[in-house]
């Protein structure tokens, strides 16, 4: 049987999954809630 606490010790991140990882939180991306907040803000004014 598969001792699951073992292997997740054993992983190792990959370098490209950690660099994508990192340029993904250093970027400032807009999602849908900040498209809904800009549009509540322009009909209020």
């Amino acid at each position: 049987m598969i001792d699951f606490e073992e292997e997740l010790k054993q992983f190792e991140p990959i370098k490209e999954v950690e660099e994508a990882e990192s340029a993904i939180h250093n970027t400032d991306l807009t999602d849908l809630t900040d498209i809904l907040r800009e549009m509540v803000e322009k009909k209020d004014k």
